[in-house]
């Protein structure tokens, strides 16, 4: 999944698949995440947020069920 760098404290990158509606989010600690069920429009929120980490923590962290894959 090609990931684009986003300016964040904690978060170094993100990308998403439409099709599966899968967000993957890697972190600047270095673990990468894969959170499933993510609306395109959330991911959209997320990209548009002025702070990357809170949208996170607001709408995404314990909403949606997630896998670290790195």
């Amino acid at each position: 999944m090609q990931r684009q760098t986003v300016e964040s404290t904690n978060i170094k990158s993100i990308g998403y698949d439409p099709e599966d509606e899968v967000l993957e989010v890697e972190f600047h600690s270095g673990g990468v995440y894969h959170y499933v069920g993510v609306p395109p429009a959330v991911y959209e929120g997320m990209l548009a947020a002025r702070s990357k980490g809170r949208y996170f923590g607001e709408f995404i962290r314990l909403r949606y069920p997630y896998e670290k894959v790195r």
